[in-house]
């Protein structure tokens, strides 16, 4: 019985395909056969021809047999191949002649358009009039309605409102009354994209109004408030293994006018310990103008002392660039009477800085572009000898995130800064840098100069979005006239960060040295750290 309806299976299914009929259809231009699976399927294609440019389509013929439909069909011309006239006004915006030859009409409507659109004629239309047929080709003629031009008019924020008055003005400012096309709505999207107090959730929308046009803002106050704690791990000057790290607290935008406070504090391995509290205000009384205030306190174990303040005003040039002036009052104590190289001193300045922060789109990266440029001028004090010197510092900052390719991304940094006199400099008062945000093989504010410079190139790899790992080399040389020193040094070593629930992790190891000297094992620096925002 099985074998019997195993064949009736067989002679069911050839009965079944000998009834199956065939419907072809055939282009009698080029002769192409094209296999449809229903004579509902032939209309479709034939009508898809007159949707696209075909417009003269014929059927020729039909041919039936048993079980098989021939369907000829003539496509006549292809309307989206045209001789074109276009009127004075677009010939006004085109670097076109008045009359050409085109293979793709509709491409052509479309760039006029978009020409348009571009010009702020959100709602132009391109019109075009066919003309009659000349030695087998359509003439067309195009002409535009433009309507009216639209430019940006304000900005309507959603969500997060309680934004500094300043800020606002600012940015209708940069952006009110500019043509509305693209490339603004770029512009205003990259302007606030991974600002420090301000998420996007989604890109700027529009609302067209007979009079007006809005841009909608749709905002969430940014958790912008973070802890960052570091742990080091190396050997002092003696070669003893050390526990160091630092501790940075930053209460930002609590009071919702973008102000922060800055608590920082570090422990070196030689003993040396910073304490820097700063404010920043950025829109005093609802104006352009900011003001910064930094108190700085180092002591070197029980050897010196220094303490100073800072004040400073600053000006907005935009969201990125900032302007200022500052004071500076400094006093330093020595408070060990072995420690021959160090006198006490008092110092007032004034001096001018510049910044620019430009944000990454890698929220891994705190930034794509970074500029600090900072002069001052001194008059220095040394009580105990009754001695007035002028002085003057200079600074310098500079990093760059360039995107390689894909997931490979290029930092470079560079840094240098140099205080300058006629008379020679105590040692409490000389530049320190060193350690993990400058000099990473070296221990912190472990290398004193009267002038510095070092560079770095890191080679990134960005996992997901969530974690990239990085190896680096640095070079730097110090000038030391106290002690007539001019070394170079050299560091490199890699590391690993990425997020976790509670922030963002960073470790690293780093070694270096100068050159000239052989590499130690035992000057290895390991940093491990984490930053959590609330």
């Amino acid at each position: 019985m099985k074998i019997l309806f195993n064949i009736f299976l067989i002679l069911s299914f050839v009965f079944i395909k000998a009834q199956q009929k065939e419907f072809w259809l055939v282009d009698v231009q080029t002769n192409k056969k094209i296999s449809v699976k229903d004579s509902v399927a032939a209309v479709k294609f034939l009508d898809s021809l007159s949707q696209n440019n075909f417009y003269l389509t014929e059927l020729k013929n039909v041919i039936k047999t048993e079980n098989k439909t021939e369907i000829f069909f003539d496509k006549g011309k292809n309307f989206n191949e045209a001789q074109v006239t276009i009127s004075d006004k677009i010939l006004k915006e085109s670097t076109q002649e008045k009359t050409f030859f085109t293979k793709n009409l509709d491409s052509l409507k479309k760039e006029i358009s978009e020409n348009y659109r571009n010009q702020g004629y959100s709602f132009n239309r391109v019109k075009s009039k066919f003309l009659g047929m000349k030695d087998g080709i359509p003439q067309v003629q195009i002409s535009i309605i433009p309507g009216n031009q639209r430019k940006i008019d304000t900005f309507v924020f959603r969500g997060y409102e309680k934004l500094p008055n300043r800020f606002v003005k600012n940015l209708e400012k940069e952006f009110k009354g500019k043509v509305y096309d693209d490339q603004n709505l770029v512009r205003i999207n990259k302007s606030l994209q991974n600002h420090p107090f301000l998420l996007l959730d989604k890109p700027p929308q529009t609302l067209f109004t007979k009079d007006s046009t809005q841009i909608f803002l749709f905002t969430q106050k940014k958790k912008s408030n973070t802890f960052d704690g570091i742990i080091g791990f190396g050997n002092d000057k003696t070669d003893k293994f050390t526990f160091n790290g630092s501790i940075n607290v930053n209460f930002r935008n609590m009071f919702n006018s973008f102000e922060s406070i800055n608590i920082y504090w570090q422990r070196n391995p030689d003993r040396g310990q910073t304490f820097d509290l700063k404010t920043d205000i950025p829109y005093l009384f609802g104006s352009n103008v900011g003001t910064k205030i930094n108190v700085n306190i180092f002591r070197q174990d029980s050897t010196f002392a220094n303490v100073k303040l800072i004040p400073a005003f600053y000006i907005h040039l935009n969201n990125r660039q900032k302007i200022g002036v500052r004071g500076t009052l400094e006093t330093s104590t020595v408070m060990d009477s072995l420690y021959v190289g160090g006198k006490d001193f008092n110092k007032k300045g004034i001096g001018a800085f510049y910044e620019f922060n430009e944000p990454s789109e890698i929220e891994l990266f705190l930034y794509r572009t970074r500029i600090r440029a900072e002069v001052d001028y001194f008059s220095t004090n040394y009580s105990k000898e009754n001695v007035n010197v002028s002085q003057n510092n200079f600074y310098l900052l500079g990093e760059r995130n360039f995107h390689i390719k894909d997931n490979h991304y290029l930092n470079l940094k560079g840094e240098t800064a140099l205080i300058n006199s006629k008379n020679e400099f105590a040692s409490n008062e000389l530049l320190r840098f060193g350690g993990w945000n400058s000099l990473r093989g070296f221990n912190e504010n472990s290398l004193y100069a009267d002038f510095y410079y070092y560079g770095n190139a890191e080679y990134r790899y960005v996992i997901g979005n969530q974690a990239f790992f990085d190896v680096f080399g640095q070079y730097a040389q110090l000038n030391n006239k106290t002690l007539s020193l001019k070394p170079k040094f050299y560091s490199f070593g890699l590391g690993f960060n990425f997020f976790l629930p509670i922030g963002l992790m960073s470790f690293q190891i780093s070694n270096g040295n100068e050159f000239g000297n052989p590499l130690k094992f035992s000057d290895t620096k390991i940093h491990w750290g984490i930053m959590s925002r609330f």
